[in-house]
């Protein structure tokens, strides 16, 4: 029996539907979620629906029983105490007491000195995280996923193909976007195949990009030029202040456009390549999907 945790959110859900292309049969697979009544498309597909919460122990000693492999996606902990850690540690603790035989646990890339990164916090939450599994005794897979594409029109901000111009400091640093999708897919593939116990495999893109390669093919995709400006990180905070952004929010921003213009995720790496047998989505190849063929008045958003 798998079990996917996080299987209502994006991740979680990707994963089980490739678990299911992949041959995987409904009845082999569970989803942990917090709210059951947000499970029912899972429930249509005939998987098992078990509920627990990262933060409740006890919640997660009755719906690990029975489990071979767990997906353990990381938590999106966003408290004003950061609980991140100590919900990945609980779940490692449980799926060990449980007898789970193979624990997948998505963290994040990193590279040497990250410790001066702006997201240092975040990825130290990682490294403990992995090093208490590591530790653990229960055989592991690790995958470092990169930053998501989807991250793209988030960090543009809805107006951006409308005015004309990026704004984010986030100067020319680069970052090999991946797919969320594809990296799901990735996921899955472990889950479904032998031959990975005890690993750790960077999935990135083959290929780091800016804002400034962003902004010339939004530029190609829409036939309009975007401009891109990479004002300070105080004047960037100013303007998002300005238009009623909350603080929680102008703080996020900042702060991965910080880490992105010291490189923190400028990474490549061919190893998702050869877990999909392609090559992996591109920015340009997103570009097109997101924003290709639309106007300043009606872009899709992802």
């Amino acid at each position: 029996m798998i079990l996917v945790t996080g299987a209502t959110g994006q991740f979680g859900g990707k994963a089980i539907d490739h678990l299911l292309k992949k041959g995987i049969e409904p009845s082999q697979i569970s989803a942990l979620v917090r709210d059951a009544a947000k499970s029912k498309d899972l429930q249509e597909k005939g998987i098992e629906i078990r509920v627990g919460d990262y933060a409740n122990y006890g919640s997660l000693v009755q719906a690990f029983n029975g489990i071979a492999k767990l997906l353990l996606v990381s938590s999106n902990d966003r408290q004003a105490i950061e609980n991140r850690t100590a919900h990945h540690l609980n779940a490692i603790k449980v799926a060990k007491e449980a007898g789970v035989k193979h624990i997948v646990y998505t963290s994040f890339i990193r590279k040497p000195n990250f410790e001066d990164s702006a997201i240092a916090e975040f990825q130290n939450s990682h490294v403990e995280s992995e090093a208490f599994l590591m530790n653990s005794g229960v055989n592991y897979t690790i995958l470092q996923n990169g930053i998501y594409l989807e991250m793209i029109p988030v960090f543009m901000g809805e107006k951006a193909v409308e005015k004309g111009t990026i704004v984010f400091p986030a100067q020319n640093g680069r970052a090999s976007y991946v797919l969320r999708e594809e990296l799901a897919e990735a996921a899955a593939h472990i889950l479904a195949t032998d031959g990975h116990h005890n690993k750790l495999y960077k999935f990135t893109n083959t290929d780091s990009v800016s804002f400034i390669d962003i902004a010339g093919e939004l530029s190609r995709a829409i036939g309009k030029e975007v401009s891109y400006q990479s004002p300070p990180a105080e004047e960037f905070e100013s303007m998002l202040k300005s238009f009623g952004v909350p603080d929680q929010y102008i703080g996020m921003f900042t702060t991965w456009a910080t880490a992105l213009s010291q490189h923190t995720m400028d990474e490549d790496d061919p190893t998702l390549e050869r877990f999909l047998g392609r090559k992996p989505t591109t920015m340009k190849q997103f570009i097109d999907q997101v924003y290709a063929h639309a106007d300043s008045e009606n872009v899709s958003q992802v």
